[in-house]
């Protein structure tokens, strides 16, 4: 009996731990609000933040500026005139 409340001590203190952030690359880049917010967040207090989370911050403002890189670059057919 000690042994099962023992461990079913340790597995509720387990599971009460501290979770990591459930922020994903491709869930900030679908939603530019929430990406605005966490980059100001970013700026001033990174060290509250952890460098994790503004590492998956700073990737998903590269994917909504750059792209998902898999339209390749076909230049015009005729030269501009200037």
């Amino acid at each position: 009996m000690n042994r099962t409340m023992l461990f079913l001590l340790v597995a509720a203190l387990t599971a009460c731990g501290k979770s990591g952030p459930t922020e994903t690359v491709e869930s900030l880049a679908a939603n530019p609000e929430r990406l605005k917010e966490l980059r100001e967040q970013c700026k001033t207090d990174r060290a509250k933040l952890g460098d994790e989370l503004c590492n998956r911050v700073a990737e998903a403002t590269n994917r909504r500026f750059l792209g998902d890189g898999k339209t390749p670059y076909n230049p015009p057919k005729e030269t501009p005139k200037f």
